[in-house]
């Protein structure tokens, strides 16, 4: 059974631009495949732990600095149970909208907590850095309400889904289909123009046998 972890990074329920073009995509998803499993994690109710000093003590005993104490153990054991949720999945659907050129402050908590070295990374002095993810998919969805590809640089820079796609690919996810509705605002026909971004994303499901 297919397991499909919905990360929404929009505050805006469902006013969100990303989240009405996620939203279209899971029900033509589940249309296709009845049994899948929809996991929600809305960022902006999820109980993220703060990275402090213990994690960070943590995460780099794996590099060889200090060692894994009780603290450390139990602030590590914190960020395997929350990354688990995530590593459970085959498919991500994530919902991003674009702030300052970026992604959401939420997502990119939600991210450095998770992307952790022997959990979604492995690293070798020789090799670098590589993912440890392996068979996982992702759709993911950009909004922006001024910023376009192309654009001038007056209407913004994308360091939004350059993030992204370097991250999916950091932790070994490379099977990535992503649809932009860039811009939603500064359009002649903002509402036509939402309309067949919900019809693209609905066309990224496959058809229901």
């Amino acid at each position: 059974m297919t397991r499909i972890l919905y990360i929404a990074a929009s505050p805006r329920a469902e006013m969100s631009q990303s989240g009405k073009l996620a939203e279209a995509y899971l029900v033509a998803r589940q249309a296709a495949e009845p049994n899948l499993t929809i996991d929600r994690l809305d960022l902006w109710r999820a109980d993220l732990p703060e990275f402090d000093g213990d994690k960070a003590a943590a995460k780099m005993t794996f590099f060889g600095v200090g060692e894994m104490d009780a603290t450390r153990q139990s602030a590590w054991d914190q960020i395997v149970a929350i990354t688990q949720r995530f590593t459970d999945a085959d498919e991500y659907v994530l919902s991003v909208p674009m702030w300052n050129g970026g992604v959401p402050y939420k997502l990119k908590h939600y991210i450095d907590i998770i992307t952790q070295p022997g959990l979604l990374f492995g690293f070798d002095p020789d090799k670098g850095y590589f993912g440890l993810l392996e068979g996982k998919s992702a759709r993911v969805f950009f909004t922006s309400g001024v910023y376009a590809p192309g654009a001038p640089a007056k209407y913004g820079m994308d360091f939004h889904s350059t993030y992204l796609s370097w991250w999916l690919d950091f932790i070994g996810v490379t099977e990535v289909k992503a649809l932009r509705f860039q811009p939603s605002l500064l359009t002649p026909d903002p509402v036509g123009d939402q309309a067949r971004a919900v019809e693209k994303a609905k066309g990224l499901a496959p058809q229901p046998a």
